[in-house]
């Protein structure tokens, strides 16, 4: 397979690359792709040097999967261009998340979907990936009847920019400030730009793509999204109702046997999921499970994942992997 990464000079297209050598991809030749002025940068991948190309010269390129992560204008004008060339494109931008005709895929719970005619595949949002990583299986075994989630997102989730600035502000530096507000010793209920609803788009993007990956527009969700001043991931308050009956010992049972999903409950000992363990990992990390007692047949849950990789580059590879494996890919 020849590899096209776009984006490969950003947070999670660097992350891409280094998980692509993590997991052994196969992978023949490796094209990184970013923008003119990065042109020529070399990149290391597996002990060898590749050029940084300009995405005007990558069609000159013989690539079979490209992996997108540079923003939704730069997917809704190229991604076209590299599907007529036959190229599969897994995008990890907003751009093609609720296209009627794009499939929205999380490989562990509805990567059966995907067929070798599906030229352009979303990547879904961040937060959502680790969400029904966890509530998937809940739902498909007692039917969530309404999510209520308030995420606490790492500040890795709006890019370099925005690490620059927490890092400036906890070092006295004057710098560029990517948040409207100082993040450093805050927290920020602004996740993304705010729509006329009230809500952010952060905070649509669960709603939408919960009732998409799921395909069940039954479910209520509502959304608070919060930008925190830490570096290791998202961590989000989940409180969940259910149709069925069931107890948290059956949940917890349930999650242990979940693919990708890693409990971590044991409150007596301090044991619950944080964004500082869970960086560098791939795993969806869920605790504090518990009753809700407010509500009948509701329950509370408490989930972390780095939002850089499986909330992202992992996510997308994981799709570039379902398709090599399952013969999807057509050369």
């Amino acid at each position: 397979m020849n590899i096209a990464i776009v984006g490969a000079t950003g947070l999670v297209g660097s992350k891409m690359l280094q998980i692509l050598e993590e997991r052994n991809f196969s992978i023949d030749k490796i094209i990184p792709i970013a923008s003119q002025k990065s042109e020529g940068r070399l990149i290391n991948f597996c002990g060898k040097k590749y050029a940084v190309v300009s995405i005007e010269n990558s069609l000159n390129e013989e690539i079979d999967i490209a992996l997108f992560s540079a923003g939704a204008k730069v997917s809704l004008k190229w991604a076209p261009k590299f599907k007529r060339r036959g190229i599969y494109v897994i995008d990890n931008s907003s751009a093609w998340r609720m296209s009627e005709d794009i499939k929205l895929i999380i490989p562990e719970i509805n990567g059966n979907l995907l067929g070798s005619n599906d030229k352009i595949i979303a990547n879904p949002n961040c937060s959502t990936i680790q969400m029904l990583m966890a509530l998937a299986p809940i739902h498909k075994k007692f039917k969530i009847k309404r999510i209520i989630i308030s995420t606490y997102q790492s500040v890795t989730g709006t890019g370099k920019a925005a690490i620059d600035q927490l890092n400036n502000e906890k070092n006295n530096i004057k710098g560029l400030k990517i948040y409207p507000h100082q993040i450093h010793q805050n927290a920020l209920p602004q996740c993304d730009i705010f729509l006329e609803n009230g809500y952010t788009k952060e905070e649509m993007k669960l709603v939408n793509e919960t009732h998409k990956i799921l395909s069940d527009k039954s479910i209520k969700v509502s959304a608070t999204a919060v930008r925190i001043p830490v570096f290791g991931g998202h961590a989000e308050s989940v409180n969940i109702e259910l149709e069925e009956k069931t107890n948290c010992e059956d949940i917890n049972f349930l999650l242990n046997e979940t693919d990708g999903v890693v409990v971590q409950d044991d409150p007596k000992k301090n044991i619950y999921p944080m964004p500082i363990n869970a960086e560098g990992k791939d795993e969806v990390f869920v605790g504090r499970i518990r009753e809700d007692y407010s509500k009948e047949n509701s329950f509370n849950l408490w989930i972390v994942s780095d939002n850089l990789r499986k909330g992202a580059a992992t996510n997308t590879i994981q799709i570039a992997e379902y398709l090599v494996k399952n013969n999807l890919i057509k050369k």
